[in-house]
């Protein structure tokens, strides 16, 4: 049973600096492309980022430059490191696991396998 713990939410002020993490049971998180996905309040749940099995990495165009997603094997957890954060970075953030080979990585049902999500808050 493959399972997702997210960790590392809370409240942050504009400007600051986040990290979250993942810790994948169950398989190896290289066995997977592992993305971060956001819902925001009132919005859908959006892409954010994603890491390949290979190491390749892709961002949400608005994201570029402030947040970079990592994975330590060893530790089997998955990171996101959230820099400059913004009051519109406000969102619960999840993890996501997909053992297949597809490619469409920016939609969520690539993905089968969800963590519970862990709340950001930005203050101005």
């Amino acid at each position: 049973q493959v399972q997702l713990d997210e960790s590392g939410g809370g409240l942050v002020q504009a400007g600051g600096s986040l990290r979250l993490s993942c810790v994948v049971s169950g398989r190896t998180v290289n066995n997977f492309h592992m993305a971060w996905f956001r819902r925001a309040p009132g919005k859908e749940r959006a892409f954010v980022t994603v890491i390949t099995r290979s190491g390749s990495t892709d961002y949400a165009d608005s994201l570029k430059g402030r947040f970079t997603i990592s994975r330590d094997n060893a530790k089997n957890t998955l990171y996101l490191q959230m820099n400059s954060l913004k009051p519109e970075d406000t969102a619960v953030y999840y993890c996501a696991a997909d053992s297949g080979w597809g490619t469409k990585y920016f939609s969520p049902d690539e993905y089968e396998y969800w963590g519970q999500g862990t709340q950001v808050t930005v203050s101005s």
